[in-house]
């Protein structure tokens, strides 16, 4: 059974290029991650897909930082539930 591991980032990036260059670098760097951009988002989501373990999420937001962005994890939010 494989386990699917995702990662969300808060980004700054702002244009279809420039996400396009960094999902490049992802995928160049981690083979087997699944990356894609939300830039309608007002927090211009970058989401992170993984097969094969846990996304590095430390190096994902080193490798946008080195190339002169910045992004941070999105916290889980697990909904609320309701008190009886």
């Amino acid at each position: 059974m494989t386990i699917t591991m995702v990662e969300v980032f808060k980004t700054n990036v702002k244009h279809a290029d420039h996400a396009r260059m960094l999902l490049d670098q992802i995928h160049n760097t981690f083979g087997d991650y699944i990356a894609n951009f939300d830039l309608d988002d007002c927090d211009k989501i970058l989401r992170v897909e993984s097969h094969n373990g846990a996304v590095e999420a430390s190096h994902v937001v080193d490798i946008i930082r080195t190339m002169g962005f910045a992004a941070e994890v999105l916290p889980d939010e697990l909904p609320q539930l309701a008190s009886a």
